[in-house]
């Protein structure tokens, strides 16, 4: 590790005391023929004034001026029988893309008919297709002004438009190509950015609304430049940057989700009595949790009207040729009810019922961030990104009010006491990412990059609520199981994170059909995690001791007075704890060659990760234990373009990967979820090692069109997967299961304009055919002796957790192309039925009869619509609906006790989020 620092630090100076960076625009755009009422005008000559640098338009009258030194200039049109044109200042930016649109007739145009729209190179559709077609790895991307127009609110919504990419109901997670959480690889500007749940590897995408996005990517196929850490993708959030010389706005957002506002709930929407601790977004409490037993109510408060706000300010300035600073803010506050069944099944019997779990969530989200970029010169540049999220959720969970629940070994059929459970949480993330960059430029074949950061989260559940009683029409009385059944609890995860990459690209050959460069970089990442929870629980000295008057008056028992006479007594768990690190170094060498038609990128990756976990907690014989893993190991990458023509692309790629696993899948601490279902780590999880192979055809009919085709393959050893653990009602574990699992697939996307000439009508549609299995095994010790099996119902193969057999993807987007535009966007996504968690025997020896079976997540389709008009230069008028069918989600197992012998489909997790409408108003100064 000492050597690959030591290399670090000596590349870093050595190159950057002659640093100088590439900084050139592009200018680009669509001719027209005015006299043929607006039709594409083909070979056309287009030229800076001035100068000898000049091309013509294609087919279709699109043009691209590129590597363009920044500055102001006079683009000048001409055709021969038609008058010529001059626009003048055409201004170009560093890393930016000018787009000049405009038409040629046989009298000169006006210059009041000339769109000169500069915008951020990963910013507009155009520029997104573009920066694909030439790209050397399989990427796919969405931009600004794309995710403007489909009335997109966050990354999460973002991803979902990318074909291969759906989200899960149940797990939140992002899916591309049937692969979860733990198969991808999450950046901010190509540096690592943490998660902020002890449940995921990568940070909820939800978080980062698209007023801070520029773009996002995701590469579908690896490259030898990032993190071997993956197997199905990285995704990569740009941060917004200004564009142009200035900008000032601000908007505002009201709305309602239909399920927070119906009757019974919006008059009566429940918070947790955490609400009270909460000022401007921000909780705070400053009761010990011990002191919260006694001087803090149990029971739920009631929030006023459920409306869903937002508001919002972006402002930016260019001072001078140097200096750009770019600042956004805001709050959202959403509210979200959900009502339905939960189910719990063990050995095919019914465990737990509860037939009306309701599920209220309030969740604010304030977000701030600051970019600054610095030109020193016309070769240097520095840029410094800070963003700062912070976002509260309110959560409040009952189930059994209807006196239909039913929680196993409480109590006896003959007592006639139903249960009821309620579950009170506030979850508070704290991020904040810092990063520095540079892009320099030390000779005019030698290019530098290089990026730091420093991440730090804190996630906590400061103080979580949780009640379980047993009552019927004349009593209710506290849970008598265990002593936590009445209880209060926390937990906090800080991580922190040190980053950084640096990469040198040496240029050998750049000729019209002739180039190679090698680039040499290394990565360096350092993240480290403190967890602890703490359990503290109330019970009576003697059972039954007390009865509140309902189900919603516990607190009136629970007062300093009947703690301190010794009615009820404090139960306190010594805290579950763990320390998790993990070291990843890595230096990359990849060799880029093109002649005439054919592109090949060639990489090799050395990584060596080092992850350790120290723990103890209570689940486990002696509580204290260890996990060490260490892989180091090269990995390869070969990514293969062919131009058959200016508009088509054939690509291969073929490369070896790894998946590591995550904190939280290791450390064997137990996170009860508000339904009482336990997900555990284990210590003895392994990495797993991923071969993957895409073949790619993509045809680009105009510079906003698209029509492609992939075929991939991925072969896993060691799955990683989230199954039902052996013998344990309600507890899922992680486990390699499989000895290695297949993944075929087929994407079909398009980008096509149906209508094009006054008014755009654009249709957006992908989908993805994929056919996964994995073989189940049995393990055996050294003298092969049986030790489990994860094989169940006669079952020796099963689909991949997780992975849908079909996704689809679909948006239509109208606009009138007017001085006052009017925006019109419909989209639909679908992803069919996928394993929420694998299944597993009951008893090893009896697994065909004794096991619980896979948990499936049902397909369902969403659609979201959105309008938006703009009056005069400033205003902005937007109304969204979302989730607009309001599809029940739900998961089902199949069931087959063996006092009868017959399988049944039983559902076990249903309910409905509402549909959102909201109108919003913006305000460009």
């Amino acid at each position: 590790m000492k050597k690959v620092l030591s290399l670090l630090v000596v590349l870093f100076f050595t190159t950057f005391l002659h640093a100088q960076e590439e900084s050139k625009g592009s200018i680009v755009g669509k001719l027209s023929d005015k006299e043929m009422n607006g039709e594409p005008l083909p070979f056309a000559n287009v030229i800076i004034k001035g100068t000898s640098t000049g091309t013509t338009t294609d087919f279709d009258g699109l043009y691209a001026l590129n590597n363009i030194e920044p500055g102001i200039y006079t683009v000048t049109f001409s055709f021969i029988g038609y008058e010529s044109l001059d626009v003048p200042n055409v201004e170009v930016v560093a890393g930016k893309v000018t787009e000049v649109n405009t038409e040629l007739g046989a009298s000169a145009a006006s210059l009041d008919e000339v769109v000169i729209t500069t915008v951020s190179r990963r910013d507009s559709e155009v520029a997104l297709l573009l920066e694909q077609k030439g790209a050397i790895d399989i990427k796919e991307s969405i931009g600004a002004q794309e995710l403007a127009k489909l009335g997109v609110s966050d990354a999460a919504g973002a991803t979902s438009k990318i074909s291969g990419v759906t989200s899960s109901e149940a797990s939140g997670d992002v899916f591309v190509r049937g692969l979860g959480d733990r198969y991808l690889y999450t950046t901010m500007n190509g540096l690592p950015i943490p998660a902020d749940d002890i449940e995921r590897k990568n940070i909820d995408l939800s978080l980062f609304p698209t007023r801070v996005i520029q773009n996002v990517s995701i590469s579908k196929t690896y490259s030898a430049e990032s993190s071997a850490d993956q197997a199905s993708g990285t995704i990569d959030i740009k941060s917004r940057e200004l564009t142009g010389s200035k900008e000032l706005s601000i908007g505002v957002q009201a709305g309602v989700n239909t399920n927070a506002i119906r009757n019974g709930v919006g008059d009566n929407f429940k918070v947790s009595t955490n609400s009270d601790d909460m000022s401007f977004g921000f909780y705070k409490k400053d009761l010990s949790p011990r002191q919260t037993l006694k001087e803090q109510t149990w029971d739920t408060q009631k929030a006023g009207f459920p409306m869903d706000y937002k508001y919002a300010i972006s402002a930016g300035k260019r001072i001078g040729e140097k200096l750009e600073i770019f600042a956004t803010a805001s709050q959202s506050t959403s509210f979200e009810h959900r009502q339905g069944v939960f189910r719990e099944f063990r050995a095919n019997f019914i465990n737990d019922s509860i037939t009306d779990a309701e599920y209220f969530s309030k969740s604010i989200n304030t977000t701030g961030l600051l970019n600054i970029g610095y030109r020193f010169n016309e070769n240097n540049t520095v840029k410094a990104t800070s963003l700062f999220i912070n976002k509260v959720t309110d959560e409040v969970l009952e189930g059994g009010r209807n006196g239909e629940g039913t929680i196993f070994e409480e109590t006896e059929p003959t007592e006639g006491l139903s249960q009821f459970i309620r579950d009170q949480n506030i979850k508070q993330t704290r991020l904040w990412v810092n990063q520095l960059a540079g892009n320099h430029n030390i000779t005019e074949k030698n290019e530098l990059n290089w990026a730091v950061g420093y991440n730090k989260v804190d996630a906590d559940e400061p103080n979580r609520i949780r009640n379980e009683v047993n009552f019927n029409e004349s009593i209710v009385q506290l849970g008598r199981t265990g002593g936590f059944q009445q209880r209060k609890s926390g937990q906090a995860i800080d991580d922190y994170e040190f980053n950084g990459l640096i990469s040198d690209k040496v240029t050998l050959i750049n000729e019209d059909e002739k180039n190679l460069n090698f680039k040499v970089g290394a990565n360096y990442r350092n993240k480290e995690r403190d967890f602890v929870s703490q359990f503290l629980g109330v019970e009576e000295s003697v059972t039954n001791t007390f009865s509140p008057s309902s189900i919603d008056n516990l607190s009136e028992i629970f007062i300093p007075e009947n703690f301190d006479n010794g009615s009820l007594v404090i139960n306190s768990l010594k805290p579950d704890r763990y320390n998790a690190n993990l070291e990843s170094a890595s230096g990359f060498l990849t060799m880029n060659y093109g002649i005439k038609k054919f592109n090949f990128n060639v990489g090799l990756r050395y990584q060596q990760d080092d992850l350790n976990v120290i723990y103890n907690v209570g689940n486990i014989p002696g509580r204290i234990g260890s996990s060490e893993i260490s892989y180091n190991n090269v990995y390869p990458s070969l990514n293969v373009r062919y131009a058959l023509n200016e508009k088509v692309n054939l690509r291969l790629a073929t490369s070896k990967t790894i998946t590591l696993p995550e904190f939280k899948e290791i450390a064997p601490f137990e996170y009860v979820s508000q339904t009482g279902q336990i997900t555990r780590g284990n210590p003895d999880l392994q990495a797993s090692t991923n071969y993957n192979l895409d073949l790619k055809w993509e045809f680009f009919p105009s510079a906003k069109q698209l029509v492609s085709v992939t075929g991939f393959y991925k072969k896993i050893e060691d799955p990683i997967n989230k199954s039902q653990d052996r013998g344990s009602a309600g507890v899922f574990s992680y486990f390699n299961s499989a000895e290695q699992a297949e993944i075929y697939g087929l994407e079909l996307e398009t980008k096509v304009a149906l209508i094009a000439s006054e008014i755009d009508l654009d249709l957006g549609f992908n989908a993805s055919r994929m056919w996964h299995s994995q073989d189940l095994k049995e393990t055996y010790d050294d003298n092969g002796n049986f030790i489990r099996t994860f094989r169940y119902k006669g079952l020796t193969k099963t689909g991949l957790q997780g992975a849908s057999d079909w996704i689809l993807n679909s948006s239509l987007n109208f606009s009138n192309n007017a001085e006052n535009e009017f925006n019109a966007s419909i989209t639909a996504n679908y992803a069919s039925d996928k394993i929420f968690a694998l299944g597993a025997p009951e008893i090893q020896t009896q697994s065909e009869t004794f096991y619980n079976d896979a948990i499936i997540e049902k397909g369902f389709v969403t659609l979201d619509a959105v309008l938006s008009k703009d009056l005069g230069q400033h205003w902005n008028f937007n109304l969204t609906g979302k989730n607009i069918l309001n599809p029940e989600i739900k998961r089902t197992q199949k069931v087959r006790p063996s006092t009868t012998g017959i399988e049944s489909n039983a559902t076990v997790r249903s309910y409905t989020r509402g549909a959102t409408i909201s109108l919003g108003a913006n305000y460009r100064f």
